[in-house]
């Protein structure tokens, strides 16, 4: 790489790092399934009910840093910056030029993948691992070297163990191969030995797997049930040209080349696999974001296309300006998809907001704050009113402290002053209760349209019940959550718990 396009790069990538860390607002705190996936440091395991172990690993490697929120902001802000490498890579394999290269890397920069990149969960790493697997097959159909075929298992096998949201490339890819010539790859003899490859580094989480009775299926049945079941398959197709909005024609003119472009005839199989892909989460009803690992590649072919269309006087003019485009054009989506503006006023011009479809949320009801924004409040104050109703316990060692989601369990948990270890039945907190301490006491965490009967049907089981505090930010998805204080128990409390364990358990076809 020549000395100017690697000052280039490296200066792109210390943009991505300084803009990504400017992008969340003070006012905001971390978001509810960052809480779940810091908590998993402390129970490491081959898998869990919600994702695969990997993230866990880079979890305990923060917890050894203390929790500091700079690394739990600099790991999924690094997986971008690596995406913006990788397709970088991408260009240089496919003889793109300067402009190629900085068109198509600022494309996909100043794109959804800031938002993606400012929350510590899996989906950074999903899109990163989509993107290099698709940089080696185009180093594999430039050389036919069996060595890409190793680098494609290992790095599906990590993309595996990180979410299994990258089956769902595999699942496009094998039709389109099966429409192009390439498709004499299945006769080659190093690719069913790179799937054993891949098969031994997932084995591990497989083993878990059936161990705990494949928990991943009931997951994705009580996500169809819950979530998916209100995903709007237009409101899918729209979110994909906001997440690249203003480059999205980058896109079409990939699409075209794929198609059109002589150079890209050996690169036909991604015309065929964009289109597998799309439709199959469009069948599941997929949620927006699962797809976002797609594009990057398409945009390293739309800027070399786009790159031989302007080899003339006017392109001279024209590629400092469309570079210029697509940061000028990313201006509306960064006053928009970021929780950079206080949430009042987000209330006080909701319009904006309701235009992109942000304010509706996964129950498929419009709220006041997108979600997301809503789910990055109220955590700090549920913590520090659980800390001090804690303190005033009579026996706090023995007091335990459920939740109903794993949100609330994993902010007090993070943000907790005293260690408090609080648990839930809900997602993998139902394998984390410690019954080997003797409850006298009981601390309640309780969502408010599910408090109304609380002192009613567990007050009687204790001496002392009483209505401690809740949750006041008005704006916090958690608004109204109510702690509940249930002082010297008249039952076996452990007990009582692990019945309850049982029959959660149960109801999920977990193991006993």
């Amino acid at each position: 790489m020549a000395l100017k396009h690697r000052i280039i790069l490296i200066s792109l990538i210390l943009l991505k790092f300084v803009i990504q860390y400017h992008l969340i607002s003070p006012v905001y705190e971390l978001q509810r399934d960052e809480f779940l996936h810091l908590d998993q440091a402390n129970h490491l395991a081959w898998g869990y009910l919600s994702v695969p172990p990997l993230t866990s690993w880079t979890s305990y490697l923060i917890k050894i840093a203390r929790n500091s929120e700079f690394l739990i902001k600099f790991f999924p802000a690094l997986y971008g910056a690596l995406t913006v490498l990788v397709v970088w890579k991408t260009i240089a394999a496919l003889k793109g030029n300067l402009f190629a290269l900085l068109f198509g890397s600022c494309c996909i920069m100043f794109s959804v993948l800031f938002r993606l990149n400012g929350l510590y969960q899996p989906n950074s790493l999903d899109v990163l691992c989509w993107t290099a697997i698709y940089y080696l097959i185009i180093q594999y159909l430039n050389n036919r070297q069996p060595k890409w075929l190793f680098y494609i298992a290992i790095v599906f096998a990590f993309g595996f163990l990180n979410k299994y949201n990258i089956v769902f490339l595999i699942l496009g890819l094998i039709p389109a191969l099966a429409l192009v010539p390439e498709r004499k790859v299945f006769m080659e003899r190093k690719l069913y030995g790179s799937l054993l490859l891949a098969i031994v580094i997932i084995l591990p989480n497989l083993i878990w797997q059936y161990q705990n009775n494949f928990p991943v299926f009931a997951h994705f049945k009580e996500l169809q049930a819950t979530q998916l079941v209100n995903v709007n398959r237009w409101s899918f197709l729209r979110s994909q040209f906001l997440f690249f909005f203003g480059t999205f024609p980058v896109l079409i003119f990939a699409l075209y080349a794929l198609v059109k472009y002589p150079i890209f005839k050996p690169y036909r199989l991604f015309f065929w696999s964009f289109f597998v892909t799309i439709g199959i989460f469009l069948f599941l009803r997929a949620k927006d974001y699962y797809a976002i690992g797609i594009y990057p590649v398409y945009f390293a072919f739309g800027a070399v296309y786009i790159s031989s269309l302007l080899e003339n006087k006017t392109g001279k003019i024209l590629k400092p300006v469309l570079i210029a485009l697509t940061v000028v054009l990313f201006l509306p989506v960064y006053n928009i998809a970021f929780p950079n503006r206080n949430p009042a006023y987000i209330v006080d011009h909701p319009e904006k907001y309701r235009n992109y479809g942000m304010l509706t949320w996964e129950d498929g009801k419009e709220h006041a704050l997108p979600q997301d924004f809503a789910d990055m409040l109220g955590w700090k104050e549920l913590a520090h009113k659980v800390d001090s109703i804690y303190r005033q316990m009579p026996d706090p060692e023995n007091t335990l402290v459920l939740c109903d989601n794993y949100g609330q369990a994993g902010a007090i948990n993070y943000y907790s002053k005293l260690g408090i270890k609080a648990v839930s039945f809900n997602a993998d907190y139902i394998n984390w209760f410690d019954l080997s301490k003797k409850y006298t006491n009981l601390i309640r965490v309780k969502n408010y349209w599910e408090r109304g009967i609380e002192l009613e049907t567990t007050g009687p089981f204790f001496k002392k019940s009483m209505v401690a505090d809740s949750v006041t930010n008005s704006y916090a998805r958690e608004h109204g959550t109510t702690v509940f204080s249930f002082i010297n128990a008249k039952i076996n409390i452990n007990k009582r718990v692990s019945n309850e364990i049982a029959s959660e358990k149960r109801k999920k076809n977990l193991p006993l």
